[in-house]
């Protein structure tokens, strides 16, 4: 949580103050990371941290970036012997979960909830034998996927052990090796080296919160299950629970240049048609700038010591008269209110009930955004006595609060 809170005194003549701020189950955990770059602004998307595992991990140029794989201590094993011009659940079958697929995360604190959605897009083994296969068992190398698979680009070995990774389009069902010449029981053809690339679409982080979401996603395994090796190769695990865990860590930073913590109201031109020629100015202000960084939602309200009905007030301590102070704020472009409209001259008021509400649109980085303190022509002409002399002041204190939850 990000809370900025800048308290200042103010003055009709002088602002003075300062500035704060199951069966067998198989778990891997994939993580992933939203730092706000300030050097890719426009970038506001998660890094995927989930260590390489698998086919990415052994060959990584093969791998473009967005691609990733995780290594399955799972071992398929055939029940039966594969006999020639199989039907294709009785022989090498492979069929992944190449649709998408949704899972909830929820946030440690708050427990809002957001989704992740994710697709295998690319299996891969190693098939081994205890005795060498005659040629002309398949109708071509593994390292060739059968359709709608696709080639993957490794595939190497031995008579033994031979390696392999396809990749798999979208909702693209069954991938199937047939054989031509019968593969014993005895041979104890099996798969091992199992793992799976896959892609992620996140939520975006300019609309989260600060901190950590968790969420599992469980895959199935075995015949007519999401990860689905036909009738005849088996898993000695029926269950892969994938532990996401989501890091939200979000910039909200004000700066207020050097002087910025004494500000004088004044009129237009200054105070010197008021004192030689008597004549009242019509509203006193002044603009305060500063400069913003933020990649998160923030609110922001006010507090001070003499408030009014929606906004700060300041008061002489001899007449004991008081003023109005508007407060408004004018954000830089990538800063938006809840409808997406740019922010200029926003009012703020008194209280947390009163808080606006502004979005990032993209990471902004020290960004100018201004301030605006206004008196308006009524109480100017309350405050201004010819002869008496009078000085008006108050506490104000801006709050930028990122904790919306």
């Amino acid at each position: 949580m990000d809370k900025i809170r800048i308290t200042s005194q103010l003055s009709a003549l002088l602002l003075t103050g300062g500035f704060t701020v199951s069966a067998g189950a198989v778990s891997v955990d994939l993580t992933a990371v939203f730092r706000p770059d300030p050097a890719k602004p426009m970038h506001n998307e998660f890094k995927n941290t989930t260590p390489q595992g698998g086919y990415c991990k052994d060959h990584p140029a093969y791998c473009a970036d967005g691609i990733f794989s995780i290594a399955l201590p799972i071992r398929f094993r055939s029940i039966a012997p594969i006999l020639p011009e199989h039907a294709e659940r009785q022989g090498a079958m492979f069929r992944t979960p190449s649709y998408w697929k949704e899972v909830t995360v929820i946030h440690d604190g708050t427990g809002k909830a957001e989704t992740v959605k994710m697709r295998v897009n690319g299996i891969g083994a190693a098939y081994t034998i205890k005795e060498p296969l005659p040629g002309g068992v398949w109708d071509a190398s593994w390292v060739n996927a059968p359709a709608p698979c696709n080639y993957g680009g490794v595939g190497y070995g031995s008579a033994y052990y031979y390696a392999f990774f396809w990749r798999v389009p979208a909702n693209a069902g069954s991938c199937a090796k047939r054989a031509y010449q019968p593969i014993p029981e005895t041979l104890g053809f099996a798969y091992q080296d199992v793992g799976f690339s896959y892609e992620l679409v996140t939520p975006d982080p300019l609309k989260m919160s600060t901190g950590t979401y968790r969420g599992v996603m469980n895959y199935t395994v075995g015949p007519q299950q999401d990860f689905d090796m036909g009738d005849v190769m088996l898993p000695d695990d029926d269950l892969i629970n994938l532990n996401f865990t989501l890091t939200v860590e979000h910039t909200l930073k004000v700066d207020i240049p050097p002087g910025g913590d004494r500000v004088e109201l004044v009129p237009e031109g200054g105070w010197q048609s008021w004192l030689a020629q008597g004549r009242k100015p019509t509203r006193l202000f002044r603009d305060q700038t500063f400069n913003i960084s933020s990649s998160t939602r923030f609110k922001m309200h006010l507090e001070c010591n003499i408030p009014g009905l929606f906004d700060c007030m300041i008061r002489d301590p001899v007449s004991q008269r008081a003023a109005v102070v508007q407060l408004s704020i004018s954000l830089p472009n990538g800063l938006t209110d809840t409808n997406g409209q740019p922010v200029k001259r926003r009012p703020l008021h008194v209280g947390h009930v009163n808080a606006q509400t502004f979005n990032p649109a993209f990471y902004v980085e020290r960004a100018p955004g201004i301030l605006h303190f206004e008196i308006a022509p009524y109480y100017v002409n309350y405050m201004l006595k010819p002869g008496e002399a009078s000085k008006y002041s108050g506490s104000f204190t801006v709050v930028w609060d990122s904790d919306i939850g």
